[in-house]
């Protein structure tokens, strides 16, 4: 036999074990990223199953955060106060448009929240 081809064929032979060791080795390494995308699947619906509660039980939810209002004010304060901090860093997460408070707004803003503070304290 030619040893030019005897050659030829030896290396397709260890390219081709080299290309299922590789193979072997990234279905491993995929592995574990297809359980973390299934868990991070699992989370997406529950939080939108969780979603779609909260908009069916709206007028429940409404009553409850009177009640929290009406029976402790500066908690319900509180409690705002972090919901729109963290609707704010949300969006700038997300990059929505006009994500970043304006400064002028954001004075008013606090002006207003330290007049609801001194009322409530």
């Amino acid at each position: 036999m030619n040893p030019r081809i005897l050659e030829l064929a030896l290396r397709k032979q260890r390219l081709q074990m080299r290309a299922d060791a590789e193979r072997s080795e990234l279905q491993r390494h995929l592995a574990t990223v297809d359980s973390v995308l299934d868990t991070a699947d699992r989370l997406r619906d529950q939080f939108h199953s969780g979603l779609q509660w909260a908009r069916e039980k709206a007028p429940l939810l409404s009553i409850a955060a009177l009640v929290l209002l009406a029976t402790r004010p500066r908690r319900a304060f509180r409690l705002v106060q972090r919901g729109w901090v963290g609707w704010l860093l949300w969006r700038r997460l997300r990059g929505a448009r006009g994500a970043a408070l304006n400064p002028a707004i954001a004075s008013v803003l606090l002006r207003l929240l330290g007049r609801l503070r001194a009322m409530l304290g």
